[in-house]
């Protein structure tokens, strides 16, 4: 279900604050935070549960949360085969 109309987007106090004065590269924690227009074309450092991840906000991530960026889980890939046993004649 979507967010009602007549609530505005939410970002953090905390994030918010920085961002007035254009404080490029300053981490931060709050995922839930909404990308808005005005921090389109700065790198943020987002935590993601482990290690703080680097991410160029574009003007496509407008609207979205920061946390849909930066996965929390390891992607799984799975192992190749080696070949196996070769049979003798």
């Amino acid at each position: 279900m979507p967010r009602s109309k007549w609530k505005t987007p939410f970002i953090d106090k905390s994030l918010f604050k920085r961002l007035d004065f254009e404080c490029e590269n300053q981490p931060t924690w709050s995922r839930r935070s909404t990308i808005y227009p005005a921090i389109v074309g700065l790198q943020l450092p987002i935590y993601n549960g482990k290690e703080m991840v680097t991410r160029k906000i574009t003007s496509q991530m407008v609207g979205h949360k920061l946390g849909e960026f930066v996965p929390t889980r390891k992607s799984f890939i799975q192992k190749k085969r080696g070949g196996g046993k070769k049979k003798k004649k």
